[in-house]
């Protein structure tokens, strides 16, 4: 049997059935409830959607808007949130009070955040490379949780020089975790490049009793049919790919079942789905916000479509529902899909950073289990 053939035939993450094992990664500001809902319309009810990421120490405060990032639809199953921490006390405290409050199903722990101000203080993406500190973490999230599966999401390591994931990926499956997932790409990357998929079939072949999950560099279908033929990975998980193009849940879940892949939407329906969205941001959080929010997702749907330049700058700049359905009519409804302009690379990318920014002292010693000094006094969205 290939591997795609083994994937296909069932990915389980704790209690949850996932089919077709994909994954829906959580994005700051983007996998909220409203997007949430929109790339389950398109795809299946059996995969993921994690929410965007939550800071174990908001949700110990019960910060409010902490607390409305956090909604979920009500017919979300399972019901996925993505933590974000340092120390293990206060990761610990935080999943308590989600799995007693029933706030979520399936918990992912952030390990993959590259960007300066968590790095800094020794969050996301820099945290794996002090190894008894994560094991701490592992062991007080998974003991938390009980029977809500707990899972972790993690970078190749911090640059070239400092390769993280293997251990990552062992301390892991050795503490409880239900599944592992791997952006391939270091911290130094960001977004930029391609992602290194040979490290996802090196982590599948260290980690053995969980199942491990890929990311980084699907944006077709194909992509995700390649990825898991030439890594063995269980599932995969998508991010970039789907910005503007929540469609693409509907392609992955026909390549993974074997059945045709649609058609992508002429521009007509490009703007019945931007209208859809933008009223459930509403529903959400109220016509002001969700037009701040949904004018970034804009170009991102638009993107390879024949839209003149007055248009898309009338699109960037949205300030109501009724300008929004207007701006829709003026869309010329019968131009095709643009397969070539539309389907490659999106959202951040940019270039590498020069050097990764850590604490003082951070790499002197990676048994070091202390808590990074202040690292936990973020809230949410970072």
């Amino acid at each position: 049997m290939t591997a795609v053939a083994e994937t296909r035939a069932g990915l389980r993450i704790g209690p949850y059935q996932v089919d077709p094992p994909v994954v829906l990664a959580p994005m700051a500001g983007i996998t909220n409830v409203a997007f949430r809902t929109l790339c389950r319309e398109f795809g299946s009810p059996d995969a993921i959607y994690v929410c965007e990421m939550i800071t174990a120490r908001a949700v110990v405060e019960r910060n409010e808007k902490t607390l409305h990032m956090m909604a979920f639809g009500p017919d979300e199953s399972p019901r996925s949130m993505q933590l974000y921490g340092v120390d293990p006390k206060t990761l610990g405290e935080a999943v308590r009070i989600v799995v007693g409050e029933g706030w979520a199903d399936h918990i992912d722990m952030n390990l993959g955040c590259p960007v300066k101000k968590v790095t800094r203080l020794g969050g996301g993406a820099a945290l794996p490379y002090k190894r008894r500190l994560f094991a701490n973490i592992v062991r007080e999230m998974v003991a938390a949780a009980g029977d809500v599966p707990v899972t972790f999401k993690f970078r190749i390591g911090i640059d070239d020089d400092h390769h993280t994931h293997l251990d990552t990926g062992r301390i892991a499956e050795a503490e409880g975790a239900a599944a592992v997932s791997l952006h391939a790409r270091t911290a130094a990357q960001l977004y930029s490049g391609q992602a290194d998929w040979t490290a996802i079939t090196r982590l599948k072949e260290a980690v053995t009793t969980i199942p491990v999950l890929g990311n980084g560099d699907i944006f077709t279908a194909d992509d995700a049919l390649r990825m898991i033929a030439e890594t063995g990975c269980d599932g995969v998980v998508v991010g970039r790919g789907c910005l503007g193009r929540p469609w693409l849940f509907a392609e992955l879940s026909a390549a993974l079942r074997d059945q045709p892949i649609p058609e992508g939407p002429t521009l007509g329906r490009v703007g019945e789905i931007l209208l859809r969205h933008a009223q459930l941001l509403t529903e959400h959080d109220g016509e002001d916000k969700a037009m701040r929010d949904i004018r970034k997702h804009m170009a991102w749907y638009l993107m390879g479509y024949p839209v003149g330049s007055d248009l898309r700058r009338k699109f960037a700049t949205v300030s109501s529902l009724t300008q929004i359905e207007d701006l829709v009519t003026q869309l010329d409804p019968t131009i095709p899909f643009p397969v070539e302009a539309a389907t490659g690379p999106r959202g951040r990318q940019g270039s590498p950073q020069p050097k990764v920014t850590l604490p003082e002292g951070w790499l002197d010693n990676p048994e070091d289990a202390t808590v990074p000094t202040a690292a936990d006094v973020m809230h949410s969205g970072g």
